[in-house]
């Protein structure tokens, strides 16, 4: 009888930004035939995570999603939803929130982020004083001093692919030492689901070159882009419009200042400092869409105009640091009324 490794992973409840937290569990591996179904639910101390008082601490991790562990011996990476300890959702479960049980909603995230050293405190190819060039060679470069990090970020791919997430593509970003990879899943869990997982894997492979991952929206203030999770996303009525006034129909029902105010709330912490106006942005109290136009909040993506109306579209003001599950949650809700 052998045994399996099973990473538990959630999300705490830090405020702004949730963190990861994880824990592995030894099961007997004849316990388990590949379905999420036979996995235990388990608890741990919220106490020690801001999502629960010392008096009355258990907490329960239901798992969700199971995937390949590329970097362990015998092992699965299990993504959990937080439970308080009569099984009803905790309030900093945001998966819980999403109305999409048919899966209707396609989502592709793309995942920006910033490989940052913890000796100079800046992301890596700046220099200990001052700033490197300009932005300019560094989107989708290549060669020694505008491609940095590189080592790290395949080595994060392959993981991707080995875990049998969808990674769709990678690429280096505008800024130094930023880059960025795309998630696509059917359904919105299953998106909010593997990008969480994506970020877990990544955090873990940069532990092993001494560095961290920055998923700040604005890490480097400045003439620097800021990095986002600009969310992609369809349903059937967007796969199968065919009319240009669908597309303005969807897209207005983002306009309402109150639904601006409920997207900014759920788009990641510090948002003012990166959509400003500037730096393919628009600014974070305004709203405005238009065909191919990465300065408007979102963006009708020119390859959806030549299939004839028929695709999706793009909502540029997610954060890099933004909770997919609450992104999908807000973007589905608006969508619906």
């Amino acid at each position: 009888m052998g045994k399996l490794k099973l990473e538990y992973i959630w999300l705490d409840g830090n405020p702004g930004t949730q963190g990861m937290r994880s824990k592995t569990k030894i099961i007997d591996d004849s316990k388990f035939k590949g379905k999420i179904k036979e996995l235990p639910i388990w608890s741990f101390d919220g106490s020690s995570t801001n999502q629960a008082v010392g008096g009355s601490s258990d907490l329960l991790l239901k798992p969700v999603a199971i995937y390949d562990d590329p970097d362990r011996r015998h092992a699965k990476l299990v993504m959990c939803e937080v439970l308080n300890s009569d099984g009803t959702p905790h309030e900093t479960n945001a998966r819980a929130t999403i109305n999409d049980d048919d899966s209707d909603f396609w989502f592709g995230f793309e995942q920006e982020y910033t490989i940052w050293d913890p000796e100079t405190d800046k992301p890596v190819g700046f220099p200990e004083n001052g700033y490197p060039a300009p932005q300019g060679p560094y989107y989708c470069s290549v060669g020694t001093g505008n491609a940095v990090g590189r080592e790290l970020v395949e080595e994060h791919l392959d993981q991707l692919i080995d875990a049998g997430i969808n990674v769709e593509g990678i690429n280096a970003e505008v800024m130094c030492g930023q880059w960025e990879y795309q998630i696509f899943a059917k359904g919105a869990k299953k998106a909010g689901d593997e990008i969480w997982v994506s970020r877990y894997l990544l955090e873990r492979a940069a532990e092993k070159y001494g560095l961290k991952i920055n998923w700040h929206c604005k890490p480097v203030k400045g003439d620097w882009n800021g990095s986002g999770m600009h969310a992609n996303f369809s349903n059937s009525t967007l796969r199968k419009a065919g009319k240009k006034k669908v597309y303005e129909e969807i897209c207005e029902k983002f306009r309402p200042k109150s639904k601006i105010k409920e997207a900014i709330a759920a788009y990641g912490e510090d948002n003012e400092q990166r959509l400003t106006g500037l730096h393919e942005t628009q600014s974070i109290n305004k709203f405005s869409y238009g065909i191919s136009d990465r300065g408007a909040s979102i963006r009708i993506p020119i390859a959806t105009v030549e299939s004839g109306w028929k695709g999706w579209l793009e909502d540029r003001r997610p954060a890099s640091n933004a909770d997919p599950y609450k992104v999908a949650s807000v973007i589905i809700s608006t969508v619906k009324n």
